[in-house]
């Protein structure tokens, strides 16, 4: 009985054959419905399609679709491309790529879709549009008081508390309200002075020597102006010339409230010594509060002082305040790279309370009747910024444009590349912009062909173009194949030379 002899290699391809060829088979299926590329079993004969193509080279006239031919390329590979008909190096029917009709008349980057397919990718178009660009500024504020409608309540002389009129910090006071009466020595030596002086300016007025009537008049202007000195008022001096009747001066004296507004702070107590310059009383008008409020460096080209900025309160929903820009501070926080801003609300009910935190909207008007564009339309990719144009009948063209400020919206100001009214992709773009690129590449890959072409000899037919391999003359052997696992009893191997 003679055993057979099976090499190597044969049985190896005797067994993984079939495998790879369904497997073929069923890419076919998949990248090339209806048969466009033919069958991809070599082994068997030359495909139909390949048959049809028998004698068609680039430039020629497809005799089935009517149409010229540019190229053909690999389904599998776009940038394997030939003049000719063939195999790709993985072993399927190149597909011929027509040429459409205009095409040569438009720039290599501008690509065509059918309205089936531009469907299924789910390209959305929008328009671009002329009107106002505006930005609202959405940041952070700390409601807190009005400086320059604080008030310390002091006296400029030493004494003690005999009474206080204003308990706690809180309490609402106005303007001329009783704070607290004290008694000072020197306050009481003072009244004394002056009652002196009005007596003796009253029994020297009928004296017949001017520099004795000058001189009490002079003695108590000195002792009343060093009363103003103490911040009495005029009232107040005036109730020390009443009690002149009475024959003794008062032992206390009334300090009354300079402003209206609420008490932030109290140092006052029934029997306490006071000292002249300390503060007692610290009293803030609430009619109009503060805001401090931080906003990002990028952002200060958009604000300025006297602009519209709006308010809402967590405790308050649905209810905006609006205030206005009052300062801008001439330096950055260095730790957070934000610019501080100080706001001015109106509050005269008091809603506003110091402390309370706040949503601040900042609007600003960027520029007037200007071309915006969605931003979703821009393909940014660094380096340029790229929106796609539809042209009609399938056609979009990427188009590199110059963009200005961003607004609300999230549009785009267009400073150079588009008009108003040309429709843009504002979906799906990517995907375009993809084959807008592979277009281009292949086009100036042909463009290089060409001119090798011309250089070349007239008897080489295939260029390599790029770092594409034409592998249809080529061998592939399967080597170090180990298969422990098989039984080969009955079975000779002998190894290939």
């Amino acid at each position: 009985m003679i055993k057979p002899v099976i090499t190597k290699s044969v049985f190896i391809a005797l067994i993984y054959l079939p495998g790879a060829l369904i497997c073929l088979s069923l890419l076919s299926s998949l990248l090339c419905p209806g048969g466009q590329t033919g069958s991809l079993f070599p082994v068997i004969g030359v495909s139909e399609s390949a048959a049809a193509e028998q004698g068609l080279k680039a430039g020629m006239v497809d005799p089935k679709s009517g149409k010229k031919i540019k190229y053909w390329v690999a389904p599998m590979d776009p940038a394997y491309i030939r003049n000719e008909p063939g195999k790709s190096p993985m072993g399927m029917d190149l597909v011929p790529v027509y040429k459409e009709e205009g095409e040569e008349k438009e720039p290599a980057f501008t690509i065509r879709i059918d309205p089936i397919t531009i469907q299924n990718m789910g390209v959305r178009l929008g328009s671009v549009k002329r009107e106002t660009l505006t930005k609202t500024i959405r940041t952070f504020g700390n409601i807190t008081y009005d400086e320059t409608s604080i008030y310390t309540m002091n006296t400029k002389f030493n004494g003690w508390i005999e009474q206080l009129y204003v308990n706690f910090v809180g309490e609402k006071v106005k303007k001329g309200q009783p704070l607290f009466d004290i008694y000072s020595p020197e306050l009481v030596s003072a009244q004394e002075e002056y009652l002196l002086a009005l007596q003796q300016q009253t029994s020297l007025s009928g004296s017949s020597y001017h520099d004795i009537r000058e001189g009490a008049r002079r003695l108590l202007e000195a002792s009343r102006t060093r009363l103003r000195y103490w911040d009495l008022s005029d009232s107040q001096i005036k109730q020390i010339k009443q009690i002149k009747k009475a024959g003794k001066v008062k032992k206390t004296l009334t300090i009354y409230s300079p402003v209206t507004g609420v008490v932030i702070k109290k140092q006052a107590f029934e029997g306490h010594f006071v000292k002249a310059g300390e503060h007692q009383y610290e009293i803030a008008d609430l009619s109009t509060v503060w805001v401090d409020v931080e906003v990002y460096e990028y952002e200060l080209p958009w604000v300025r002082m006297g602009m519209k900025a709006d308010m809402e309160l967590a405790y308050i929903p649905g209810k905006r305040f609006t205030g206005k820009i009052l300062y801008i501070y001439p330096f950055l926080t260095a730790k957070t790279r934000t610019a501080r801003l100080r706001l001015a609300f109106a509050n005269s009910d008091y809603q506003l309370k110091p402390g309370m935190y706040a949503n601040i909207y900042i609007s600003s008007t960027l520029a007037k009747e200007t071309l915006v564009v969605p931003q979703e339309a821009v393909i940014d990719s660094g380096v340029r910024k790229v929106v796609f144009v539809a042209l009609g009948q399938g056609k979009f063209q990427p188009r590199e444009v110059k963009l200005g400020v961003e607004g609300n919206n999230y549009q785009f100001q267009v400073l150079d590349g588009l008009s108003e009214g040309e429709e843009i992709v504002v979906s799906a773009q990517f995907m375009l912009d993809s084959e807008s690129r592979l277009r281009e590449a292949i086009s100036k890959m042909l463009e290089i062909r060409r001119q090798s072409s011309t250089r070349s000899h007239a008897g080489e037919s295939h260029q390599i173009v790029g770092d594409d391999l034409d592998l249809s003359n080529k061998t592939m052997e399967m080597q170090d194949i180990k298969e422990d696992d098989l039984d080969l009893t009955d079975i000779t191997m002998e190894e290939t030379p």
